[in-house]
């Protein structure tokens, strides 16, 4: 008994000692939350991102001539959309699905091809800001950062033992860049400040002796394809959008002009100031004729900022910062390797080195990312979040609605940022108005239609210009896809308002939509046209199809859309009429199968892939992000989308990677799944950790980290999954602040691969159903476990406010 008691207070004793070092591991790797360079970026994707939702910067770090590339989130070609095909557009879809069931393909592509209109706007640059601070003799303790805890860049190099810093920061509090430059030796800094902008007709003014303001008006038509030439002037006068950003200096000490740029000298301590402005007015006004006073916009916001002490200013770009980012940690190993640039311990790393510190902090960057790039108020991320420096950027640095703009709040709800999705639902609000016209005007149909591009002009129909391949083009289910990240919110927060009043009318209106879209064979109904994209399908007479019917896709999204407006209806006690209907609708939609080699079969019938691993993986949408297929409920299809994924390979895009490592995660394959987000870190990841498809494209950055939450916790099964997918290379590990639908806030810890302690919040109150690989026991609480394959349920009922410690029943 003695000996027994000794060894229990030994291990305990062990225990405290792991907790201790663990948790000072923690607070070392809070504070190594960096990225962190010993030389300038000489390219856009070594630079480092900035941003408050709405102005964007690009931190290059040069000595002698710093550069900012600056974009501003609503700087944008076009005006608002054209809903209106020529009169004839509906007159094709009969054509189109008669060919179809003939199984024509390629005459049904050529006449789906009538119903194709304008392509989509682009996403453009405001321009650049240079500071030219020449040195003649050589820099010593070159070093740049960026610092996740507090959002902010610093430039720091000698010369002469002079030292000199640049710290950088964009505040959503005040709306404007801050650039903040210091030298160790009084009088010491002499620089200028340039600016330019890649459009024509843009001129520079001074303002005062220490302000100057770039303004301008864009083409009226920008498209990313280079054989569309810019258009000035739209077909009834129409003008682009107005533009400019203001630059203003202040000083101690030291001289400041400008002729018409700034000029300072003999300083020692100055701050820039950086405000911008668009005339844009909303989507559907006018941004020449009805456009906002950007010149009152961007003069205020920097009239009221040089009211604030710096220090002052900082410490609240902070504060409003941390508020979001400070909700997640993730502790899963050392930071011995941080003593390395990033970018040497990103390719230490692609080697084959294990770094788990830069695992996480791969993972906080994407959080960082999402907060800096979309905010309330503001517009959705889009490709490229708010950062590009291109005119002519890759796909319009656009919203592409059959996987991207969705891939970019993927993360939000799980990973603590549930605010920053207001954006994308005030855009779902504003395709539902475009839709509609698209829904009628191109199909004769009810309710709201979207198809694959979009743009900030909520921009809804098919695109291609009549000359567009389908397979891409003609995908028309945006709208059912969208709706889901409506529901979602509601999942996650409970927030019964925002479901009445805003994403149960938009479910309704997909709904709709999709009734008109589906039509009936053999008993089932589908959809026709079908496409899965941007896949090309080999049938069984050896024909290459790109457009078909019922494709699975279609399927799992629609079924998506009915399945959960069933239950919205039921939350809200309203519709049982229609709700019978929808039930009606869904159970006789065309089924999923699974194929003669054991795959989840992709297309009407079990047809060959012309490319087998291609970079869509679109059919598993019913596995991630939908519902409708799970280990623990079917089994079966669970099986067939891991035999789709097998032939389908590792390889693809970026973001292609990114959706692989959720599929992988939902499969409860948690080392597939780091073996995924290896390869996307090793392989897909530019030294500036931005995701590239090739190029960089910010969907893999957010999708990769839903991926994590994913691998951590899951609820899409009206349970929570406590470590479902965890990964065998993460043994040891803490988390905090995952969020899970049903309004739960979970804290956990694990060592030896198994929950060691956990914590769970309870927003709103209700019964809470925990899957774990232990059975668990609830602080002062009466709970049993029981088991359940290979797990153990645990049904806990909460309270709203209140917060539970779960233990292993062992301890």
């Amino acid at each position: 008994m003695k000996n027994h008691s000794y060894l229990n207070r030994k291990k305990i004793i062990f225990s405290i000692l792991t907790f201790i070092s663990f948790s000072l591991g923690a607070q070392e790797h809070l504070f190594t939350l960096k990225l962190w360079y010993n030389k300038p970026a000489t390219r856009f994707e070594e630079a480092l991102p900035l941003g408050n939702g709405r102005i964007g910067v690009m931190v290059y770090g040069d000595v002698n001539h710093e550069t900012l590339n600056l974009n501003e989130s609503t700087l944008w070609g076009g005006g608002p959309t054209n809903t209106n095909p020529t009169p004839d557009a509906p007159t094709f879809l009969p054509k189109v699905r008669e060919e179809l069931f003939k199984e024509n393909w390629n005459g049904a592509s050529a006449i789906l091809r009538n119903i194709q209109g304008g392509n989509c706007q682009s996403f453009v640059p405001m321009g650049n800001l240079y500071i030219n601070q020449d040195f003649a003799s050589k820099t010593t303790s070159y070093y740049r950062e960026l610092d996740l805890n507090r959002a902010i860049s610093l430039t720091r190099f000698t010369v002469d033992s002079v030292e000199y810093t640049r710290e950088i920061f964009v505040s959503a509090k005040q709306q404007v860049a801050v650039i903040h430059l210091t030298a160790s030796k009084t009088g010491a800094l002499n620089f200028s400040v340039n600016a330019d902008t890649p459009f024509e007709n843009a001129m520079i003014r001074s303002i005062s002796n220490n302000e100057f303001v770039l303004l301008g008006q864009l083409p009226y038509q920008i498209n990313s394809a280079r054989n569309f030439p810019l258009v000035y002037v739209g077909p009834n006068g129409e003008k682009g959008m107005r533009y400019q950003y203001r630059v203003k200096a202040l000083s101690a000490d030291g001289t400041i002009t400008t002729a018409p740029c700034l000029q300072i000298s003999k300083a020692t301590d100055v701050t820039l100031f950086i405000s911008a402005a668009t005339s844009f007015n909303g989507f559907d006004k006018r941004p020449d004729t009805q456009g906002k006073n950007e010149d009152s916009i961007a003069s205020d916001y920097l009239n009221k900022a040089m009211n604030v002490p710096y220090e002052q200013m900082k410490q609240e770009h902070i504060t409003d910062y941390q508020c979001y980012f400070n909700r997640v940690s993730l502790n899963i190993g050392n930071n011995k390797a941080a003593k390395l640039p990033t970018d040497e311990r990103l390719i230490a790393y692609s080697k084959g080195n294990a770094d788990p510190a830069l695992e996480a902090l791969y993972f906080q960057f994407g959080r960082y990312l999402l907060i800096s790039s979309s905010r309330p108020g503001g517009v959705p991320a889009n490709l490229q979040g708010v950062w590009n420096k291109n005119q002519r950027p890759s796909w319009g640095s656009n919203y592409t609605t059959n996987i991207n703009l969705q891939m970019n709040y993927w993360p939000a709800e799980t990973l603590g940022l549930s605010e920053l999705t207001q954006p994308l639902m005030s855009f779902i609000g504003n395709l539902s108005v475009t839709g509609k016209d698209i829904a009628r005007n191109f199909y004769n149909m009810n309710g709201w239609a979207v198809h694959h591009n979009s743009d900030i002009w909520a921009h809804a129909n098919p695109v291609g210009h009549k000359k567009g391949d389908p397979k891409w083009a003609n995908w028309s289910l945006g709208s059912p896809w969208l709706c889901q990240h409506l529901f979602e919110h509601y999942r996650f927060t409970q927030d019964k308002d925002f479901l009445r009043e805003t994403a149960y009318p938009l479910m309704k209106g997909a709904a709709d939509f999709c009734k008109d879209w589906l039509i009936e064979k053999d008993g089932y109904l589908i959809t026709a046209p079908s496409t899965s994209p941007e896949n090309v399908f080999i049938d069984d007479n050896g024909n290459k199809g790109v457009v078909t019917i019922a494709s699975t896709m279609d399927m799992e999204i629609i079924w998506d859309l009915y399945n959960n407006l069933i239950q919205a209806s039921e939350i809200l006690n309203d519709d049982a009429t229609i709700r019978a209907e929808w039930k009606s609708i869904r159970n006789r939609l065309y089924p999923l199968r699974i194929g003669k080699n054991g795959n989840l079969i992709e297309w009407y019938k079990d047809w060959q892939d012309a490319e087998p691993q291609h970079r869509h993986v679109s059919h598993l949408f019913g596995l991630h992000p939908g519902r409708e297929i799970s280990p623990l409920t079917t089994p079966e299809l669970a099986k067939a989308c891991e035999k789709t994924l097998q032939v389908r390979g590792d390889g693809g895009t970026g973001w292609s990677k990114a959706w692989k490592i959720n599929f992988w995660s939902r499969l409860l394959n948690g080392d597939h799944a780091y073996k995924m987000y290896r390869e996307l870190l090793s392989t897909s990841t530019l030294p500036n950790l931005f995701d590239t498809h090739p190029p960089f494209q910010i969907d893999g950055n957010f999708g990769s980290i839903a991926g994590i939450g994913e691998m951590l916790l899951q609820s899409q099964n009206d349970e929570l999954h406590l470590l479902p997918a965890l990964p065998s290379a993460w043994p040891l590990g803490e988390v905090k602040g995952l969020c899970a639908r049903g309004g739960f806030v979970v804290d956990l810890q694990w060592k030896d691969m198994k929950l060691t302690e956990g914590t769970l919040l309870s927003k709103m109150g209700g019964t809470c159903t925990l899957r774990t690989s232990v059975p668990l026991k609830v602080a002062g609480a009466s709970v049993k476990s029981r088991k359940d394959g290979i797990y153990y349920l645990t049904k806990l009922a909460t309270k709203a406010g209140k917060q539970y410690k779960l233990l292993p029943k062992n301890n």
